[in-house]
Order: structure tokens, then sequence, then C-alpha cells
């Protein structure tokens, strides 16, 4: 993929900026709960740039990427995992990935969507209308994947990501996603948490649990502000006595490259090879929906491919 630089143009200045983007697993209530909290600002920021989003966008499909990596914490080798949406609202759906090195890229079904009033707020659930969200996971050490799907209950990232999880998989989950703008629309600030009762959790203590991840104002604020993932954990269940276990990198990242959309040009119809040189237009540009990328091939790369083509 080619990224957008939007934090500096030496690898350093790129290294500095993605430093605090970081995933964090832990557990805590005696090993009744596990966690996951996320500060991913800068891979907010560069999925928007990448896709050339506006504010109401970049909520969508930066909510869908904040969620998608809190649930891929579980990853090891090779595992995949996809979150779905399909609905008839304006949004019309996204598909998000991710795997075991937290790599997530994913796109929206339409990028353009039009408002006819302003927002007064981040109630999204008008443009997702009715539709179903489906969580596929492709495991290395299983021959088939495992997908579940539920309906959209309630056209919110979070609660329909904690519905799929207490109703799919029968594990009480809640999830808290944020993503914090200033005066002049720029992303200053994006993360996300979930926590997860275990066996043996106490209903009363799961219901105040949920309480404060739903309840917590923003944590995309917080990070703004400069709090930290650990920082903020232990200011909000220090009662219940939070142990770090593990942290990952997080970012913005696609394994598409010209020689894979060279591979997908080369195995095209002979007659669809024959369309594009008589036709054009040259430079061919194709583009990864996954991360935006445009790639392009002249026609003495065409021909080139024309002339592989097995008769």
């Amino acid at each position: 993929m080619i990224k957008k630089k939007i934090f500096g143009n030496t690898l350093k200045e790129q290294l500095k900026a993605s430093a605090d983007d970081r995933l964090y697993r832990f557990i805590m209530n005696g090993d009744k709960v596990r966690g996951v909290i996320l500060k991913g600002t800068r891979m907010v920021n560069e999925m928007r740039a990448n896709h050339e989003l506006g504010i109401l966008e970049t909520v969508v499909l930066g909510r869908a990427y904040l969620s998608a990596a809190l649930v891929s914490a579980d990853l090891k080798g090779n595992d995949r995992l996809s979150v779905k949406v399909e609905c008839s609202g304006p949004i019309k759906g996204y598909n998000v990935e991710t795997n075991a090195y937290n790599e997530v890229r994913g796109y929206l079904k339409n990028i353009s969507i039009q408002l006819d009033q302003p927002l007064n707020d981040f109630n999204l659930s008008q443009f997702f209308g009715a539709g179903f969200l489906t969580v596929t996971k492709y495991l290395e050490d299983s021959k088939n994947p495992f997908s579940g799907t539920v309906i959209l209950k309630y056209g919110n990232v979070a609660q329909d990501m904690a519905y799929y999880f207490t109703s799919s998989e029968q594990i009480p989950t809640s999830f808290n996603l944020s993503i914090q703008f200033d005066h002049e629309g720029n992303v200053t600030g994006a993360g996300g948490m979930f926590l997860q009762a275990m066996p043996g959790a106490d209903q009363a203590d799961i219901i105040s649990l949920e309480k404060i991840v739903t309840g917590f104002p923003s944590m995309a604020s917080a990070f703004s502000e400069g709090k930290t993932p650990v920082g903020l954990i232990n200011e909000l269940f220090r009662e219940y006595s939070p142990v770090f276990l593990a942290d990952t990198r997080v970012e913005f990242f696609c394994r598409c490259n010209k020689e894979l959309m060279h591979h997908y040009l080369s195995i095209l119809p002979k007659k669809d090879i024959d369309d594009i040189l008589a036709n054009g237009p040259f430079p061919v540009e194709i583009r990864c929906h996954n991360c935006n990328t445009k790639y392009y091939f002249e026609r003495d790369e065409i021909e080139q491919i024309r002339g592989r083509i097995i008769h």
C-alpha cells in the first residue's frame, strides 16, 4: 500500500508518530473479567487520509476499525478476522479486516453520505437503518472459517458489537468507542475499550463494570489530553485491581502492492485485456478498495500481460 504522509516524511518522524498507537490486554476482578484498551489516533487519521473521508464517514469507519482491532487481540500466527455490516441506510455498510499483527484495513460502501441537516451529535442510527452485522474468524488451525451474524439492533457500532458477542457467542460484553475532533474537524484522539465477563464473574460486578465502560464520556478526549491507556484503566478500575498482560502495536496497513495488482490483471480473460488495450485510457488505474491505494499500468505493461496469456 501507499500511505499518505500526514505525520512527516522521514522514517524517524513516522515511527515517532506511531509509537503511541497500541493495544493493551488486561484482566481484573480476580481474573473474572478480561479487557482490551486501544489508542488508535494515528490509525484513524491515516485511514481517513487514504480514504479521503469527511467527518461523518470518518466516525463510521473509524469506529469500525477500532472495534475490529479490539476483538482481534487474541489472534495468533496467520489468523484473520473480518467485521462486516450490510444495511439499508445511506451508509450501505462496511467491511473491515484485521490480523494477528493488528494490521487493520477496510472500506465504507458509501464514502459520500449526504446530510439533510447538520448533525447535533454522533448518534448515527438513522444512517444505518435495518441490516446485519457479521463477524468472521479465519483461524490458521481450522479448516473452515467461523462466522456469526446478528441483526443491527441499535445502529451503533459499539452497541451492536456488544450485542453480537452477548447473543452469538454467549459472552457478556461491553464496548466503548470514541473519536475526538477539534473545531477544524481534525481527529485529535481515537480509542476503544471492551470488557468480557469470564465464567464465575459476579452479576453485580458485571453490571457495575458495564456502567463504567458505557458511561465514560470519551476515551478519545482523554487521549487527546495526554492520558495513556494504562493510566486510564488504572484510574477507572482501581477497585478491581487490573493487571496488564501484554501490549502490541496497531496500525492502518494493507498488504496490497503493484505485483499483486499485476497478478489480478494477468488472470483476466483475454477479451478483457484486449478491450483495455483497445480503449484504455492509459495509464490504467487499479484501486485497492481496502486502503484506497492507486496503482498505474502503462500500455507496454498491459501488452506484456497480454503476451503471456495462453491462447
